[in-house]
């Protein structure tokens, strides 16, 4: 595992053992998670979504506590995926950083309490797996628009983007922050386990 350039964002490169079969490789490790980070991930819920090309979600975040951290992977097709550091207070508020996630790579990305999560399905059948830490709680989710200019986003520009209404109408960055509904990257790190976060 590597950290991103945000802190609380981490990928998982697994090594993966081909043979005349198929192939099998470790999706993830308590163990070797937690010597990584410096932090554990309990595992609340666990979401799978297909989506045709073109298919846009997110920027997705939840209210901090408890917030809902994720480890996600691409089990089929491709996602370009993006992390946006929401958290305000925080060095990096307002970064983003992508990753191609594929069923080739087989990487997965960890993704803190505090973050947000966006992606952009490559192909046809795209199917993205999330381990959750916290169960979903509508009235605790929140969106970013993903083509807010202040983030400036680079997306594939030869994919067609198809949104959801609700993420279509998500507000700006700047609208969120005004509206107060942004989690403080303080609130992050006193609910994290993480020393490493409470580092950054």
């Amino acid at each position: 595992m590597r950290p991103l350039s945000i802190p609380g964002a981490w990928l998982h490169t697994p090594a993966v053992y081909p043979d005349p079969r198929g192939t099998f490789h470790e999706l993830y490790r308590a163990e070797v998670f937690s010597r990584a980070t410096g932090n554990r991930f309990e595992l609340a819920q666990a979401n799978v979504s297909v989506s045709r090309r073109g298919v846009l979600r997110g920027i997705h975040y939840a209210e901090v506590p408890p917030g809902q951290a994720k480890y996600v992977a691409c089990l089929r097709g491709a996602v370009f995926d993006v992390t946006v550091d929401l958290r305000t207070g925080s060095p990096s508020y307002g970064r983003c950083e992508a990753v191609r996630l594929d069923a080739t790579n087989r990487r997965t990305l960890y993704l803190a309490e505090g973050l947000g999560h966006a992606f952009l399905a490559l192909e046809d059948h795209t199917t993205v797996m999330y381990l959750c830490s916290e169960g979903y709680e509508p009235e605790r989710e929140h969106g970013i628009h993903p083509l807010d200019p202040q983030l400036a986003i680079d997306w594939p520009r030869d994919v067609p983007f198809l949104m959801s209404d609700k993420d279509a109408a998500a507000p700006t960055l700047r609208e969120a922050d005004r509206a107060g509904t942004l989690p403080s990257l303080a609130a992050c790190l006193a609910y994290s386990v993480s020393p490493a976060e409470r580092n950054c």
